[in-house]
């Protein structure tokens, strides 16, 4: 979406060169945002591709995984419908949800363990 004044999108439509300038200054923002989604789009569509070498099946399983580690929750609908429109049962999303946790709860203990160390060693 572009954020500028209709009467400059105007002069730039009907031609006035000094408008096109301008609103391609004010509009660099917007116009870099909309580069960045363009690339994310053509890096999403590569990761999602029907043959790679690991089954879409399983890629859906760990971008499910990573969702919910992040807890996206837009990556976590997408990823869940997806996830079954491949084949994954609902025991196999358990499992993947289950080993997402267990990861998440090591790096807590793993940190906890450091912030223990370091509270120690500041005294």
């Amino acid at each position: 979406m572009i954020r500028a004044e209709p009467q400059l999108v105007e002069a730039a439509r009907s031609g006035d060169a000094a408008a096109v300038e301008r609103l391609l200054v004010v509009c660099q923002p917007d116009l870099r945002r909309f580069a960045r989604r363009q690339k994310f789009v053509a890096f999403n569509a590569a990761a999602e591709r029907e043959d790679g070498a690991i089954p879409r099946k399983y890629r859906e399983l760990i971008a499910l995984g990573v969702a919910l580690t992040t807890q996206c929750s837009y990556c976590i609908d997408v990823h869940t419908r997806h996830a079954r429109e491949h084949g994954v049962t609902r025991e196999e999303l358990a499992e993947a949800a289950f080993v997402a946790a267990a990861v998440r709860a090591g790096g807590t203990l793993a940190h906890s363990l450091m912030a223990l160390r370091l509270f120690d060693d500041a005294d």
